[in-house]
């Protein structure tokens, strides 16, 4: 009778990388993480289930990110790819292409790289931009 649907996006945060943390390697999660730390590695939510990465002002991802929504405050080096919402704050950076379907910048935000819109024809199409390997 009640049945949580799997494609929902989880708005809260199950993991946590502390500001102290360092972690190196490919990293595939479920529901919310937040990156207060840094990565070095490519950042990915579980395929099938959209999830949701918050990456602090103190926080560093090297690597490519292919998460359904994200919100930066912090250093991106690498690729960001975003099926369904993506917000930059003012402290936020990211050296490489851009890949959304829902773009908020705020002022003070830093892209360097191509802004590619995802239309609604192209949101199944994202798992096809070839992902860089750090």
């Amino acid at each position: 009778m009640f049945f949580r649907s799997k494609n929902k996006v989880q708005s809260r945060i199950d993991t946590l990388i502390s500001a102290d943390t360092y972690v190196e390697g490919h990293m595939t999660f479920n529901g919310g993480l937040r990156v207060d730390g840094q990565v070095k590695g490519n950042v990915s939510e579980a395929p099938d289930v959209p999830g949701m990465l918050v990456l602090s002002e103190r926080g560093k991802i090297e690597g490519s990110v292919t998460v359904a929504r994200v919100v930066l405050n912090g250093e991106v080096q690498g690729p960001v790819r975003s099926s369904q919402y993506l917000e930059l704050h003012a402290k936020s950076k990211i050296t490489g292409d851009v890949y959304y379907q829902s773009l908020e910048i705020h002022t003070g935000a830093i892209v360097e790289g191509n802004l590619v819109y995802l239309g609604d024809d192209k949101q199944a199409a994202i798992a096809g931009v070839p992902e860089t390997s750090n």
